[in-house]
């Protein structure tokens, strides 16, 4: 099942990113959110049926702009998933990742109920002086380091 998952995860990116993403939030900002329970590596997931990932994104003429959720706070089910991320890692010969132990510390000495949102600030800058990448409003370009 577990190599089902990521299959499948793998065809919906493709999907997305390809097909999808290029042409939503054209007029307007777009919400998208309820993500599959797979897709939720550092976020809770709600038990619904089917379960669903607790966070979101928001796109604007193609463009990621943000992407949030609601903090998983069980050090456990942390702990699980990077497991997990890490055997498929090992079993499909993909770059090991270590464990940031660190952070399952500071899981481990408490964090409150919260949520979290990442907002592209050099993508709002791409889109409001109409550019087509993110490398046109960089100071410096990591292909320029």
């Amino acid at each position: 099942m577990q190599g089902e998952l990521h299959e499948r995860d793998a065809w919906l990116d493709i999907l997305w990113t390809h097909y999808i993403e290029p042409k939503v939030g054209q007029e307007r900002p777009l919400f998208l959110f309820d993500f599959p329970a797979s897709q939720a590596s550092l976020a809770k997931i709600r038990l619904e049926n089917p379960p669903v990932a607790s966070r979101f994104e928001v796109y604007f003429k193609g463009v990621e702009l943000a992407n949030g959720f609601h903090e998983l706070q069980d050090v456990a089910e942390q702990k699980k998933r990077f497991q997990k991320d890490s055997d498929y890692r090992k079993k499909n010969n993909l770059p090991q990742k270590s464990i940031d132990q660190y952070f399952l510390a500071a899981l481990d000495h408490g964090l409150p109920e919260c949520a979290g949102v990442a907002l592209g600030i050099d993508r709002l800058i791409m889109l409001a002086l109409g550019f087509d990448r993110v490398s046109d409003v960089l100071s410096f370009d990591f292909s320029r380091a």
